[in-house]
Order: structure tokens, then sequence, then C-alpha cells
């Protein structure tokens, strides 16, 4: 398995594209735009220069990591020698099963698809395409190229050579894989998001505040960063669409997004991505400061 080709070049795809560029595959990297993947170069490069810096890296490493990546604007094209394909495109079920049918008519026979979802049933996306047995989820953590973990999810029909080849390989790229079965939410979400929502409840029932919420899950349970601002770093959406996904799965009323949740996102207050979220964040700044609403 040498030819990767990842669709989506967002935060996760860039960060996923860098990961396998910098351990020597070739990687194909695909978008509807090409803006968006001079974008993503521009930011796997910045990632790279702090690698420098840090001197986990030197620039030699640099130049062949971005020598590794090809962009296309195309899908057939850039998908056309995959051994794997990485989606990372945008939480949407509709988009990803559309694209996964679209992968099973233009790749070639025996290619493995991934989904990197953090939510959406690996099952169902599995038979949007011809041959099931072959899809498999590859959970990336953000950052990806610092983040150690995988979550490798079976689909309903996925081997055990598909996901032996998978671990196998999250391990060559440095990572730990933790294999789980297709439910709801995984493990990673399903644990970690109603965490967030009753953050979310404590701020609106009025318990603590913002800054009080997340520090005392930082000193007392030793988190690196609160609940809240966690969820501004994933974006605020994701968190709902995540939410949605689990409470419509196990049809639970403990999984039900939080009212103040629901509106932040309808009022556009995503998190970083926004600008404001629970905190507020300017450019170039690293000062967290509570958002005008909660402060």
């Amino acid at each position: 398995m040498k030819n990767i080709t990842v669709i989506g070049s967002g935060t996760m795809g860039n960060g996923i594209a860098h990961t396998f560029a910098q351990n020597g595959f070739n990687v194909s990297l695909v978008d509807i735009s090409d803006s968006a993947l001079q974008k993503a170069l521009q930011t796997i490069a910045g990632n790279l220069d702090r690698q420098i810096k840090k001197g986990s890296i030197d620039e030699a490493a640099k130049t062949a990591t971005l020598n590794n990546i090809k962009t296309y604007t195309d899908v057939k094209e850039g998908a056309a020698n995959a051994d794997l394909v990485v989606e990372a495109a945008t939480e949407n079920r509709e988009i990803k099963l559309k694209l996964f049918k679209q992968l099973s008519e233009v790749c070639k026979p025996g290619v493995i698809l991934a989904s990197n979802t953090s939510s959406i049933s690996i099952t169902e996306i599995a038979a949007a395409t011809a041959n099931p047995a072959n899809v498999i989820g590859m959970h990336f953590m953000n950052p990806v190229p610092v983040m150690k973990l995988v979550e490798v999810i079976r689909g309903y029909a996925t081997t055990d050579e598909v996901t032996g080849t998978i671990m196998e390989l999250s391990r060559q790229l440095g990572k730990a894989p933790v294999e789980v079965n297709d439910y709801p939410g995984f493990v990673a979400n399903r644990i970690l998001m109603p965490m967030i929502n009753e953050a979310v409840y404590t701020l609106f029932e009025g318990v603590a505040g913002v800054h009080e919420i997340d520090t005392v899950m930082k000193l007392g349970m030793a988190h690196p960063m609160g609940p809240l601002q966690l969820a501004d770093f994933i974006g605020l959406d994701v968190c709902l669409a995540i939410l949605k996904v689990l409470h419509n799965g196990f049809g639970n009323p403990k999984y039900a997004p939080c009212p103040l949740l629901v509106n932040m996102v309808t009022a556009g207050h995503l998190g970083v991505k926004s600008g404001s979220g629970f905190y507020k964040y300017t450019a170039g700044s690293k000062d967290l400061v509570v958002a005008e609403k909660f402060a």
C-alpha cells in the first residue's frame, strides 16, 4: 500500500495528508476548490515549519513531505491509482453516501475505502458501495500530525483482512490504533459528547460560568483543556451534529443537545472557526477571553 488519496483538504484532511506524506506515502489530496487546496498546502508547510523549530524534522524532511503531495479537483483523477482512500469531507451523511458510491465506481478493484467520520455509521456508508467488505472507519484526532489515537471502526461487513491492514498501516504512521465496532458515536464521541453537552447544560442552568466550568475540569480532572474550550476547538456545529446522531441512534433523551448549544449554532457562533463561541478568538492572539454573552 503506497498510494493514498485523501478527500477533503480542511483541517482534518490536510492533517491526514501531512501525516501520510511525512511517512513516505504518495498522497493525492482532492477538493472541489483549487483555492482550498492551495490553502491546505500552506497550512501543511506552516505545520512542518513548526516541527522544524521543535527539532523533530529538518528542511529536507519538509521538502520530501511536500513533494509527496499532489492536488486534484477531480475525484476520478485523484483516486484512480489509490490503494487506500481516506474520506475527510464535511460531516454530512448525504454527502458521504454520494461520495462513497462515486468512489466505488471510479477506484481500482481491491481499493480500501476509509472514512474519517466522527459519528456516521460505517455500515451505512459501506452499503452505498459495490464492496462493503472493503469499507472501514479511520477516525483520526485533531491535530492529526500530533495526536496518536486512530479509532479503527469495523462496519458490519468489514473483513478481518481489511481491519488488520488498516491497524498495521496506522502503526506505520506512528499512531496507536484502537479497533471498535460500528455503533453511534463509536467510543470517543459516545463518551466525549455527553460530557461536553453536560458542560453546556451546566452553563445554561447557571451553575457556573464558562471559565469556572473549564477550570474545574482542567485542575480537578487533569483535562488538558476544559470541555467548553474543547467544544469551540472541535466546532459547535460538529458537536451538535454528533449529538443528533447519538440521540437519533439510541433514542435516549440523555443525548438530547442542550438548547443553548442549538441556539449558538443557529446564530453562527461555532467556536474557533467563526471567531466566537464560549470564548472569543482574535487572529494572532493566544489569549483566551470569555465571550461577551457569558462574561
